[in-house]
C-alpha cells in the first residue's frame, strides 16, 4: 500500500513500526526454507557464461578420459615387464594417446566443437580411444586380455549418454575390426593355439556386446527420466521463489537472500548495499484507474526494475508495492546510480493513459555497517525510503554508513 501524504508517513514511521517490520524480516529468516547456501547459486547465468562452464565439464572429461589411457598403459607396462609386449607397442600406444588426448583438447580450448552437432565429440573420442586398442591388440596379441575390459570401461564411460543406434553401430564396427585384427593374426603367424584363444573372446564380446548395448539403452532411460523429474523439481522450486504475478522474487526468497549476502558481507569484508523501492500514492491508482491497470503498473515497475540491475544483483517484491533491491560487492556511490537510473526509467516510462499523473517511486538507500543485523539493516534502508517520501517522493534518498 502506498505510504499516504507526508504527514500520515511521519506518523507512522515510528520505532514501533519499524520494530514490526524487523520482527517480520526476521520471522521470514528463521522460517524461510530457501538454504541459504544455495541461494547464490540459483542465479541464472547468462549465455556466455553457461557456453564456457560447458566448454569446462566437456574439457575435464576428456581429463577423465585421459585418466583411463593412463590405466590403460600401466596394464601395457606391466605386459612388457612380464615380457608379454615390446617396449615399442607400449611407445605406439602412449604417442596415439596422447595425440589424441591433444588434439581433442584444442579443439575444445579453440571452441570448434561448437561447429559440430554433437558438441561433446563422445563419438570420436571413443572410435579414437577403440582404434588405438585394436592396433595395440594387431601389434601384440597378448594384450587382448587387456583389450575387452577396457572396451567395456570406454562403452559404459558414454553408454548414458550416446544413442543407442550410435552405440549399436559402433559396436558392430568393433566386431568387424576385431574380426580383420583376427584373421590378420591367423595370417601372419599361423598358430591355431592363439585363432582358437582369439575366437573365444570373439564369442564371447559378441553375445556381450549387444547385451551391453541393451542395458545402456535402458540406463538412457532412467536417466533421461531422472533428469526431467530434476528439471522439475528445479522448475517447481523457481516457482516457489518468483512471485506468480509479477516474475520477480517473492518476499520469502528475497528475505533469504539478503540473510545470506549479509553473512558474505561480513566474511569478506565487501561492500553490500541494499534499497527498499515504493510506488508512490499506489491507492491512488487503484481507486482512480482500477486495480488490472494496478496490477500491470507492478508487472511494467518489475520489469523495468529488473532490466537496470546486473546480473548480480536480487530484485525482488517484500509485499504489496513495496520492493527490496539487494547490491553485493557495490559501494554506496556506485549503487546510488543504479536506484537513481530505476527511479528515471519508470518516471520517464510510456505508462496507460488512464494514470493521468504518470507513477513514480520513492528509494530509500543504505549500505551495510559490518556487524549488523539484517533487522539495523532493513530498518535504516524503510527509514531513509521514508525520508524520500516526506521529502517529496520520485526520489532516492541514501544514508550514508556510519562506523559500528
Amino acid at each position: 500500500m502506498d505510504r499516504g501524504e507526508p504527514q500520515a508517513v511521519a506518523a507512522s514511521s515510528t520505532p514501533d513500526r519499524a520494530l514490526a517490520d524487523s520482527g517480520t524480516v526476521y520471522d521470514l529468516v528463521q522460517q524461510s526454507s530457501v538454504p541459504a547456501a544455495v541461494v547464490l547459486e540459483r542465479r541464472r547465468p547468462d549465455d556466455g557464461a553457461t557456453l564456457k562452464k560447458q566448454q569446462a565439464a566437456r574439457i575435464a572429461r576428456l581429463t577423465m578420459t585421459g585418466l583411463f589411457a593412463g590405466l590403460y598403459l600401466g596394464v601395457l607396462w606391466v605386459f612388457y615387464l612380464l615380457d608379454q609386449i615390446e617396449l615399442r607397442v607400449i611407445q605406439l600406444a602412449a604417442v596415439l594417446t596422447c595425440v589424441s588426448y591433444l588434439v581433442f583438447y584444442l579443439l575444445f580450448v579453440s571452441g570448434l566443437n561448437l561447429k559440430s552437432s554433437a558438441r561433446n565429440l563422445r563419438t570420436p573420442m571413443t572410435v579414437a580411444a577403440v582404434g588405438i586398442m585394436l592396433l595395440v591388440h594387431y601389434q601384440a596379441p597378448a594384450t587382448q586380455m587387456a583389450f575387452i575390459p577396457f572396451l567395456l570401461l570406454t562403452m559404459a564411460f558414454v553408454m548414458h549418454r550416446m544413442p543407442s543406434k550410435t552405440m549399436l553401430n559402433l559396436s558392430l564396427v568393433t566386431l568387424l575390426a576385431y574380426a580383420l585384427v583376427i584373421y590378420a593374426h591367423y595370417r601372419q603367424k599361423i598358430d591355431p593355439d592363439l585363432l582358437m584363444m582369439e575366437m573365444m573372446q570373439f564369442v564371447g564380446l559378441t553375445f556381450a556386446l549387444p547385451g551391453f548395448v541393451m542395458l545402456a539403452d535402458r540406463v538412457q532411460r532412467l536417466h533421461s527420466a531422472l533428469y526431467k523429474a530434476n528439471r522439475k523439481i528445479r522448475d517447481i522450486e523457481e516457482d516457489a521463489q518468483r512471485d506468480e504475478m509479477l516474475g520477480c522474487y517473492n518476499r520469502r526468497y528475497i528475505v533469504a537472500a539478503l540473510e545470506q549476502q549479509k553473512r558474505l558481507a561480513d566474511e569478506t569484508g565487501e561492500p553490500l548495499c541494499l534499497a527498499v523501492i515504493d510506488l508512490d500514492h499506489f491507492k491512488r491508482i487503484n481507486d482512480d484507474a482500477g486495480h488490472l491497470i494496478g496490477d500491470d503498473v507492478l508487472r511494467d515497475f518489475s520489469r523495468i526494475a529488473q532490466r537496470s540491475i546486473r546480473q548480480e544483483d536480487v530484485f525482488g517484491r517484500y509485499g504489496g508495492e513495496e520492493f527490496l533491491l539487494i547490491l553485493p560487492q557495490t559501494s554506496l556511490h556506485a549503487a546510488s546510480h543504479i536506484a537513481e537510473r530505476i527511479r528515471v526509467q519508470v518516471e520517464c516510462y510510456d505508462w496507460n493513459p488512464a494514470l493521468r499523473n504518470g507513477v513514480t517511486v520513492s528509494i530509500g538507500l543504505t549500505q551495510h555497517i559490518p556487524g549488523e543485523s539484517v533487522l539495523d539493516l532493513f530498518s535504516r534502508t524503510d527509514s531513509a525510503m521514508y525520508t524520500a517520501k516526506q521529502t517529496g517522493r520520485n526520489r532516492v534518498v541514501k544514508e550514508e554508513p556510519l562506523s559500528p
